[in-house]
């Protein structure tokens, strides 16, 4: 995405000050949060976006957009006399930086959000939403082993209920994904090839 899209994404113009960037993510992560959108997928896509935003212009703001403003009262005179005028040295200024929300911990919170919410589709069989759910997951976490399993259990579980409505291509096409997205899950192999063995197919 270019720059601008990240602005708009937040609902801003380029070129904005920081603290404006900070006031329109803090308002919509209020809005779009999964705690107050617990079943709205759109809610967290946008959640997500949001962030993914905020994150990256924090990056590429110049340093003194980020640095909170000094106050110009820190250097202050002192008249010792009619005539004379000593400038006591300023005192040493701290820099507070800013700190942000816990980038992690949010998209840790996100993805246990969404597990509940894979579960839920599970066993309730709604297995096509459950995939589409895992996927959308996996694609903003690529590098978590987790969410890569459980995308491909729900491959699975697809397969085998596909196996239960006589559809054995489209069942042999989600148990190969399964095994396509998580390659290195021994048990799943092995679980794989029994279904297969057991409808006379080879992987």
């Amino acid at each position: 995405m270019d720059l601008e899209d990240y602005y708009r994404i937040l609902g801003l113009r380029s070129g904005v000050s920081f603290a404006d960037v900070k006031a329109s993510y803090r308002r919509l992560v209020q809005q779009y949060h999964p705690d107050i959108n617990p079943d709205d997928l759109r809610a967290k896509d946008k959640f997500i976006a949001v962030t993914e935003a905020y994150k990256f212009l924090q990056t590429v703001l110049p340093p003194e957009e980020i640095k909170p403003r000094t106050n110009d009262n820190e250097v202050k005179t002192h008249v010792s006399s009619a005539t004379e005028v000593q400038t006591q040295p300023a005192a040493p200024k701290t820099m507070v930086t800013p700190h942000p929300p816990n980038l992690e911990e949010i998209e840790q919170r996100l993805k246990w959000k969404t597990y509940e919410q894979l579960q839920r589709f599970l066993q309730e069989k709604r297995f096509p939403q459950a995939i589409a759910l895992a996927e959308a997951l996996l694609a903003r976490l690529p590098e978590d082993a987790e969410v890569r399993q459980w995308l491909a259990i729900a491959y699975q579980i697809w397969g085998r209920a596909l196996i239960t409505e006589k559809q054995l291509p489209k069942a042999r096409i989600y148990l190969k994904k399964a095994l396509k997205t998580d390659p290195y899950n021994k048990a799943l192999w092995n679980e794989v090839q029994q279904d297969f063995q057991s409808l006379g197919l080879k992987l």
